[in-house]
């Protein structure tokens, strides 16, 4: 079944019975398991779980007031140009959209027209929201077969064998003030990919001053090209749990706060590694761009520990004072074998190319070539129009 969900004219004949007071009132609108209100203004507020088809109007303006679950067998469709303001809620209450393993989200902006989902605060700040968690059936290493693992956020499941998962298309997303708190200890990501495959659609996303992670991926298949993370609190790009999809035209600008603009682990160490593969991306068109190797002393661009392997072409790096930082035994087992490698890579304003510290015995032009024949992405280009 498919619900067009409070279009204009359906919010115009409920607002009419709605304007009889001065009072803020609200209309009740039943949809299954979900109980929505519409304000005297015009305002549809979202939360809860959806089992039927959701599609939003561009023209509406959408307040996400909870969690809102897609649930297995649904569609979330959000045509170019909508923005859906986040609530912000204190730590247990948790206001962030899901998509669960076998549900499908449509959200195709335009450069001109992006879709944003952002906070509802006059003056917002990272973490006011918790973001996007998309969840897939794509193989992941924390588990083997068709066993699915469960999310750290809404304890979702996700993970499989199927490596063309198709969870649906982001196009033009901006994703602002994101990384709030779900519970006691565990925050949200601007966006997290739970065991996505590469049937679904992931081009030209930013994230926008999270408090968290910008992208993570646990472990799937699933490809990201052209995107954007500006002034994340924690880590830019993360991966782990056996993640092997592409990675294509990535910029990362750090703030005053950050940790890593990439921490990369081949498992997630809270778990172990129980599938018999690492994580092993392909990173190619990469540019990160740091506070300054003396400014920031201490800072490093890339991690890689726990054993990931991934091919990084075409990387540009600036203002660090370590650009690759490698941790971990395994780390260094998956250089000397040939699967971690960096090729045409440019260091600007970086002190140390690369530490290591996996106790294996091999040298920077083991890991590095083409050093000085790294170029920028070009963001001015592919970012214009819909970024912030």
């Amino acid at each position: 079944m498919k619900t067009n969900f409070l279009t204009l004219n359906v919010i115009a004949a409920l607002l009419l019975g709605a304007c009889s007071s001065d009072d803020t009132a609200s209309v009740v609108v039943n949809n299954n398991e979900v109980t929505t209100t519409v304000d005297e203004d015009g305002t549809v507020n979202l939360s809860g779980i959806y089992s039927d088809d959701l599609t939003l109007d561009a023209s509406t303006n959408y307040l996400l007031n909870g969690a809102l679950i897609m649930d297995t067998g649904s569609t979330l469709t959000i045509p170019a140009g909508t923005t859906i303001k986040a609530i912000k809620t204190g730590v247990g209450a948790g206001t962030y959209i899901a998509v669960s393993e076998g549900a499908t989200i449509i959200a195709e902006g335009t450069a001109d027209n992006p879709i944003v989902l952002t906070s509802s605060e006059s003056s917002p700040e990272a973490g006011d929201w918790g973001g996007l968690i998309i969840l897939g059936d794509a193989p992941i290493n924390s588990v083997t077969g068709n066993d699915t693992a469960t999310s750290e956020i809404a304890n979702l499941p996700y993970g499989g064998t199927d490596s063309e998962d198709n969870s649906g298309i982001l196009k033009y997303v901006r994703i602002e003030y994101s990384g709030g708190s779900a519970d006691g200890s565990s925050e949200n990501n601007g966006l997290s990919l739970y065991g996505v495959g590469n049937g679904t659609t992931i081009e030209y996303v930013q994230t926008f001053e999270g408090k968290d992670d910008g992208i993570e991926f646990f472990g799937g298949t699933v490809n990201a090209s052209y995107i954007s993370v500006i002034n994340a609190q924690d880590d830019s790009i993360d991966w782990t749990e056996g993640y092997t999809g592409t990675i294509t035209n990535a910029y990362v600008q750090h703030g005053a706060e950050h940790d890593k603009a990439v921490e990369a682990d081949g498992f997630n160490t809270d778990i172990g590694l129980i599938g018999n593969f690492y994580s092993s991306p392909t990173v190619t068109n990469l540019s990160i761009y740091g506070l300054g190797s003396i400014e920031d002393a201490g800072s490093e661009a890339i991690r890689l520990r726990v054993g990931t392997e991934g091919v990084f072409s075409n990387i540009y790096i600036q203002g660090y004072e370590e650009a690759f930082d490698l941790d971990d035994e395994q780390t260094g087992i998956s250089v000397t074998s040939g699967n971690l490698s960096v090729t045409d890579v440019t260091f600007d304003d970086v002190i140390t190319k690369l530490k290591n510290d996996t106790g294996a015995d091999f040298t920077e032009a083991d890991f590095i070539s083409g050093d000085g024949n790294g170029t920028q992405t070009d963001y001015a280009i592919w970012g214009a129009g819909w970024t912030k």
